[in-house]
């Protein structure tokens, strides 16, 4: 007699879809986040960035993303073309939670939506909006869906060797935070700046997405979970926990080197928070959570400091938060993951394992390096076909009316 066909769970179905929307709504919140940051000449042009990925990479997920990311491995580097187009998932459920397939494929295409986006904070007001299109495709193609693989397909050869990255700390942060260096370098400085240094025109605009992106972050992380359970609980527990460590790590630090806490201070430092327990969201205690959270605020203000020193235009911080930040948390999980908290995950260093501190080192040396390298040759070739970067006359005019002939503010 044949198996049974799993039956559907509804309860997990449902928090697996609300979640899903709850991580669509973090790009238009990082579009808002960043928008608010550049000068008003640039703003609908930053927003496009974050905007104009959520089609263009809805498409690339379905024709070719999620088979790379999750299909039958290749010797446990990348996908194979079984599910191209999305083909033979319409019935199929997915064995973690017993969710239709389809779901867990739409939870997933909204993290490989957001990501790329992440990248445009280190190239705003500079990037033609055709080398960015083409720059997203082919980044996500050649460096999100192999790293995905790498990390969360059963076969994946980190996985395997036994790192751990509960929601994306290095699939998604640090991958996308190495290659906003790359991007800063490659493409060069702003005009005028460091002389010049542009202020942010609308902070009202970057706390509010900062707020939102908080809100959606729930089902970013305790989504991640596939499961309305005591999992989910302590994700979205430890998650809420990390940002309120990230805003006090950083205003701490802020507050004692510049004499005054700053709104775009606790809004980066949330968010610094925030990406720093991604990973470790499922694998630690709520009080491990405030450490990371704290620890990651004050790091990742101390790194965003360095493109002075360095001179380097980094101009919305992506590297000095979701880079360091990603890994800040990679890191620190292999120091506080405990088999107590979620019988999945692994001991860490703080509990008589340090081995798993080297195995996280591991995944994001890796994978840093893999995106970083992989960016740079992007970088180049779009370069010595269609540009990289606006003319000085265009970027003196604004990428908004230059680019998309249109203006945020009119009259």
């Amino acid at each position: 007699m044949p198996d049974k066909a799993p039956t559907i769970d509804a309860g997990n179905t449902a928090w697996l879809l609300v979640s899903t929307a709850l991580v669509l709504f973090m790009t238009p919140a990082l579009a808002l986040f960043y928008g608010g940051m550049v000068r008003r000449k640039n703003v609908l042009s930053t927003l496009m960035h974050s905007i104009a990925a959520i089609p263009i990479l809805s498409l690339q997920w379905a024709l070719i993303g999620y088979t790379l990311s999750f299909g039958p491995t290749k010797g446990g580097l990348i996908g194979g073309f079984d599910f191209a187009l999305l083909r033979n998932l319409h019935s199929t459920v997915h064995e973690v939670g017993n969710v239709p397939k389809l779901a867990f494929v739409a939870f997933q295409m909204m993290f490989a939506i957001i990501t790329p986006a992440l990248i445009s904070g280190a190239f705003a007001e500079r990037m033609k909006f055709t080398a960015y299109v083409a720059f997203i495709v082919l980044w996500s193609t050649l460096v999100y869906d192999p790293v995905a693989h790498w990390v969360w397909s059963d076969n994946g050869w980190l996985l395997k060797l036994g790192a751990i990255d509960f929601a994306g700390g290095t699939v998604v942060h640090l991958t996308a935070g190495a290659s906003a260096l790359v991007c800063a370098l490659v493409i060069g400085r702003r005009l005028k700046y460091p002389q010049e240094r542009p202020l942010p025109h609308n902070l009202t605009m970057t706390l509010t997405g900062a707020g939102i992106l908080w809100f959606g972050w729930f089902g970013f992380n305790a989504g991640s979970a596939l499961r309305a359970n005591g999992l989910a609980s302590l994700a979205l527990m430890t998650t809420h926990l990390g940002a309120a460590g990230g805003a006090v790590g950083w205003l701490i630090v802020e507050w004692r080197h510049r004499q005054k806490p700053t709104a775009l201070g606790v809004a980066s430092g949330l968010v610094a928070g925030l990406v720093a327990i991604t990973p470790a969201a499922g694998f630690v205690d709520p009080w491990a959570a405030i450490v990371i959270g704290l620890i990651s605020g004050a790091v990742c203000y101390v790194a965003v400091l360095q493109k002075e020193r360095f001179r380097y235009d980094d101009s919305l911080d992506a590297f000095g938060v979701h880079g360091v930040g990603g890994l800040t948390g990679a890191l620190l999980t292999g120091v506080f993951c405990r088999v107590a908290v979620n019988s999945e995950g692994k001991d860490g260093a703080l509990f008589g394992n340090v081995k798993q501190l080297g195995l996280q080192a591991i995944a994001c040396a890796t994978s840093a390096v893999y995106a970083a390298l992989v960016t740079w040759v992007l970088l180049k070739l779009i370069d010595k076909t269609i540009g990289l970067r606006v003319t000085e006359q265009d970027e003196r005019e604004g990428l908004d009316t230059a680019q998309h002939g249109e203006e945020g503010y009119a009259g």
